[in-house]
């Protein structure tokens, strides 16, 4: 529905602001700027062209530069104000034409610029803006927003596949991109066959270069056009919703690119960005940090991720390099930043943008997800904002993925001197609201595939890539997997190239694939594996120190506790028979869930179905069970009452 705001331009050359609009742009909590700036067709004293608008205050001029008057400056001014916005009425420019600003400075350059709320630009190597109408879809996604609204995600499960777009599968016909609309049916019937809930997209903002991956984005508010025009994304996102399927995307608030035609020095000044370099340059990436103290941009990151939401319906913004964000010495050595008021190296004003990002998307779209990728021990990162937290939703547990792939990396023979390693984990494992990433930085830069980091021949590889997973699946926290890990391929991302499809029909890399579908459906199936992640009460250790066999066990526990699941984990290439674990409950365990199975890939060791207990105390519980462990593999037991079911 269109503001009120957004219908006063339609039919106006200048923007008109509100008394509420003005008090939030002096106060940077203006978060639809996108209604205002930018391009908008419409028609002005009965022609048809586009009302354009943008923030230049230290611009000594700015016109629009298109076809329409041959790519001229000056022919097509805009008029300036007090706000520092700049706006004007060009007749003839319709749908579909490309434009820049150009930006004259007060030293007389005039520097060619894209529209930082441009709604669809051209693609690389091209630059242009392009003018689109955002509201012209029609959605039929009404009963998934409608149902969002009320669920209560940390109580369901949730099992990520984080996707490049680019590089999942790619034509052969020439092309070097799937469009949008091809994706939202072949990736939709993969990502439903294999059984995740939602998808995460790497930047899909514009980008200019490939190898960034995205994370250098050029176009705050603009689906990149690699794979078609914003409305063939909106039925992308339109069919994985009809589908069930949620739809996150990374949103990269941290630092942008230094193109000349983007953000950077945008009116010969630093704008965006802060003007010393040890604060607004970051020496890792080579790109501008956002002057997050400054209103105007605090209303620019705001209204972008509002947007994304807002326009395109997305359930979840994943923040990128929130640790870069938060500490003003971030990857610098003494000397090289600049402590804040209070003599510090906390970012305040960073960490109050994250605070009110937070604010906005949870109290406008009740069940969106915010999720950050911070790699430090920052308190409070997923807890309200009400209670002194930056209120994410959720945090990336990067400690986890550490600590888990170094020990999984060992060879077995040493893995019992580090067993701690893995038990470390559950003594802060509910200081937050955490998520369990294997993401696309643990594939990349030399790291190699997964299956390749794994230790031992070919079976033991595969089987400790198995154990990995299933080991993921049955701890508290939300999941998230990058694609290419299903298929066990040997090589390591390239953003260049798809996956190796050409895996499908080996046993081993179907092992796996029909591993991940099958863990994917019992964290549906059992309430236990999802219903209680972020607390205690949810989780029971068994044992974690028989550092001498390197196994490990533990209860998972359901919401009302009608439901326990027992998780038992052999770290080792030795099968473990007559192996004693003791139990919370008298009866029989079934066998739900065993790494080693036939169909996985595995030696089929396993219990016949199940277990019943025994009257031998063991790990301080009256009874126990006597299980056989297979090789470097794991199992999930269901509690099913105290006689064995016909």
């Amino acid at each position: 529905m269109p503001t009120e705001s957004s219908l006063v331009i339609k039919n106006s050359s200048t923007i008109h602001w509100s008394a509420p609009e003005l008090l939030a742009l002096k106060r940077g909590m203006h978060c639809t700027m996108y209604n205002q700036l930018g391009a908008h067709s419409c028609e002005h004293e009965g022609k048809t062209g586009t009302r354009f608008a943008v923030w230049a205050p230290n611009a000594k001029r700015v016109s629009v530069i298109c076809d329409v008057n041959s790519w001229t400056a000056g022919q097509n001014d805009l008029l300036g104000s007090d706000t520092g916005i700049w706006s004007g009425f060009v007749p003839g420019i319709t749908n579909g034409q490309t434009y820049k600003f150009a930006v004259e400075t007060q030293t007389g350059e005039v520097l060619e610029k894209s529209d930082p709320m441009a709604f669809f630009s051209e693609s690389a190597p091209k630059t242009a803006s392009i003018v689109y109408d955002i509201d012209q879809y029609q959605w039929n996604d009404q009963q998934w927003i409608e149902d969002r609204q009320t669920r209560d995600w940390f109580a369901e499960p949730i099992s990520i596949y984080e996707i490049h777009l680019g590089s999942w599968k790619r034509p052969k016909d020439g092309r070097k991109y799937y469009t949008y609309r091809e994706l939202a049916d072949s990736l939709l019937e993969y990502v439903r066959e294999m059984g995740y809930t939602h998808i995460e997209l790497m930047p899909i903002t514009e980008h200019p270069f490939d190898g960034s991956w995205g994370y250098q984005t050029t176009g705050y508010f603009a689906p990149t056009s690699r794979f078609g025009p914003p409305d063939d994304f909106k039925h992308f996102v339109d069919k994985f919703h009809q589908a069930g399927i949620g739809i996150i995307i990374d949103w990269v608030p941290a630092h942008f690119p230094t193109d000349p035609h983007s953000l950077g020095k945008f009116d010969g000044t630093s704008l965006y960005e802060h003007d010393d370099p040890r604060q607004g340059f970051h020496p890792d990436w080579n790109t501008y940090i956002f002057n997050f103290g400054r209103d105007e941009v605090r209303n620019f990151l705001l209204s972008s991720a509002r947007f994304w939401i807002d326009k395109y319906h997305l359930d979840g913004i994943r923040v990128d390099a929130v640790a870069s964000m938060l500490y003003l010495d971030y990857s610098r050595e003494e000397g090289e930043w600049i402590p804040n008021e209070h003599g510090g190296r906390e970012n305040l004003e960073a960490i109050r943008f994250l605070k009110d990002l937070n604010t906005v998307v949870h109290g406008e779209f009740p069940g969106v997800l915010t999720f950050a990728e911070e790699s430090t021990d920052w308190g409070g990162v997923s807890h309200p904002v009400y209670d002194g937290g930056l209120g994410f939703s959720i945090k990336w547990d990067m400690g986890w993925m550490n600590d888990t792939l170094q020990y999984l990396e060992r060879d077995p023979i040493h893995r019992r001197h580090h067993q701690n390693a893995l038990s470390f984990r559950m003594i802060y494992a509910f200081t937050e609201n955490f998520l369990l990433p294997l993401s696309h930085d643990e594939v990349v830069h030399g790291k190699h595939s997964l299956v390749a980091q794994m230790p031992g021949d070919y079976w033991q590889q595969f089987a400790n890539l198995r154990l990995l997973y299933g080991y993921q699946y049955c701890m508290p926290g939300k999941k998230l997997m990058f694609m290419g890990c299903e298929l066990a391929q040997w090589h390591e991302w390239n953003h260049d190239s798809e996956l190796d499809w050409a895996l499908i029909g080996n046993t081993h890399h179907d092992g796996v694939r029909n591993f991940i579908g099958d863990l994917n459906q019992a964290l549906r199936a059992y309430p236990a594996l999802h219903e209680v992640d972020f607390s205690s009460e949810g989780f029971s250790w068994i044992h974690a120190d028989d550092a001498d066999n390197s196994t490990y066990a533990f209860c998972r526990i359901s919401k009302d506790q009608t439901e326990t699941l027992v998780c038992i984990f052999n770290f080792t290439p030795v099968s473990r028979d007559n192996y004693l674990v003791g139990v919370p409950h008298p009866g029989f365990y079934k066998e739900v869930v065993n790494s080693d199975a036939a169909t996985y890939g595995g030696t089929n060791v396993g219990n016949a179905g199940g277990v019943t207990t025994i009257a031998e105390s063991m790990h301080g519980r009256d009874q126990s069970i006597e299980v056989v462990l297979p090789p470097l593999g794991m199992m999930i037991l269901r509690y099913e009452g105290e006689t064995k079911p016909e």
